[in-house]
């Protein structure tokens, strides 16, 4: 490789910006300009890609309509309804407020489709619920929330997979329905974890929900897990597109949380709908800043000349699996997630269907490890971020995360291994792929 080549760099240009603190998206659009600048192209190129990319594609419409859903859903009664349902369910168990942590976790992927939105939402309200009277320390319950969290974007909806599908043209539907068991399972491996700790260090159990209460504690929180249900029903019976569906989403959630649970006011909502701007705003220029250097890698050939090296190891299909789950691990430590799914997923993507990998299990196991790279250090984005909601230092809730990166790795292998944990579902549902 050149060093001194344009695209070597436009490279160090990203770099740098991003080193300075230029969100990636904005750093991403400078370096291809200079790109094209050096190139001798016309720089009105970088201005064309972004429009192209992200005014042509109608699934994206879907991200800020997902993100406004979680966010109406996320209000205070909504969220304490749904919190005394996993508690009836899972709280009588060793480790009752920490199986609460995953099972909400699991219902509330549903809402968000974002692990970044889970924690700072419902795991900030977790943490503060186990560490009350010094029933679990802080750490430990920093760190279950954030390998918790991990589990929303694997369910529907989940973000990260919209943005597979954007950049691979797979059917957001049938990844939707393939990370349903991985998801599954993943909050599985944890509860089991969370069992084994428990018995070990003795931690509390929960009064348990008498027998007579279950009917009322399901029935007030109903109408909230309707919510994937609807999603789901919508974009199988092919009812509607996925953004269409995602539209009915948020006008669901808005009607249950003014009409029936009566928990938003106009202040409220207005904060909601502020707050989902500037999240989809912030995806939004990632994505235009993505579309932009896609353009660059493509000019390049480095996905034909990847995929020629590749092909050059003579890897098997599940050879080639385990080299891309190295690789991005690996990057999910260093690198914000969105990142990888719309610059180096693409680039490995032509090698993965030559070897006849299906597309639908090469996205869900992808987006599961690059999940699981928010809590790996050294700079996982969610052990950054609980450090801060429970004031713990880092050493400690990597001590505490340790065991539960353990069983998720195990999760990862099991769902490369044996792609029908992802196909099964789809399958059912029609796919032929």
């Amino acid at each position: 490789m050149n060093f001194t080549s344009p695209f070597s760099l436009a490279l160090y240009a990203i770099l740098a910006l991003s080193l300075l603190g230029v969100p990636i998206g904005h750093a991403m659009i400078g370096g291809s300009v200079l790109y094209l600048y050096l190139k001798g192209m016309d720089m009105g190129t970088a201005a064309e890609q972004l429009l192209n990319g992200t005014y042509s594609s109608f699934l994206l419409l879907a991200i800020p309509l997902f993100i406004l859903a979680a966010t109406i859903m996320s209000s205070g009664s909504i969220l304490d309804r749904l919190l005394r349902f996993c508690n009836a369910i899972v709280g009588r168990f060793p480790g009752g407020l920490a199986q609460v942590n995953v099972l909400q976790s699991i219902v509330f992927a549903s809402m968000s489709g974002s692990a970044l939105a889970d924690a700072a939402g419902s795991g900030r309200l977790m943490q503060a619920m186990m560490t009350k009277d010094g029933r679990y320390t802080p750490s430990f319950a920093a760190a279950l929330s954030a390998v918790s969290a991990v589990i929303g974007p694997i369910l529907p909806p989940s973000i990260p997979l919209v943005l597979y599908a954007l950049v691979s043209g797979t059917s957001i539907g049938y990844l939707f329905i393939g990370g349903v068991l991985p998801g599954l399972l993943l909050g599985a491996v944890q509860m089991a974890m969370i069992y084994l700790l428990a018995k070990r260090r003795g931690f509390p159990v929960e009064l348990p929900v008498p027998l007579r209460e279950m009917p009322r504690i399901t029935r007030e929180a109903f109408p909230a897990l309707m919510l994937p249900v609807i999603l789901l029903g919508c974009l199988y019976s092919g009812v509607t597109t996925p953004t269409e569906a995602a539209g009915i989403a948020a006008a669901y959630a808005l009607l249950i949380s003014t009409a029936l649970y009566r928990s938003m006011r106009w202040g409220d909502l207005y904060h909601a709908l502020l707050s989902s701007a500037r999240m989809s705003i912030s995806i939004g220029m990632l994505i235009a800043g993505a579309m932009v250097f896609n353009y660059v890698i493509t000019s390049e050939n480095i996905p034909a000349a990847l995929s020629a090296s590749l092909g050059g190891l003579e890897l098997s299909a599940m050879g080639f699996l385990l080299l891309v789950n190295l690789v991005l691990l690996v990057l999910g430590a260093f690198l914000e997630g969105s990142t990888i799914i719309l610059i180096i997923l693409p680039v490995l993507l032509p090698t993965a269907t030559a070897l006849g990998i299906d597309p639908v299990h090469f996205g869900v196991m992808a987006v599961l490890n690059i999940m699981i790279g928010l809590v790996t250090p050294p700079y996982g984005l969610l052990l950054f971020m609980m450090t801060k909601v429970a004031n713990v230092p880092l050493s400690a809730l990597l001590r505490e995360v340790f065991p539960f990166l353990l069983v998720m790795f195990g999760a990862l292998a099991l769902v490369t291994a044996w792609p029908g944990i992802v196909l099964l579902l789809p399958r059912l549902a029609g796919y032929t792929g």
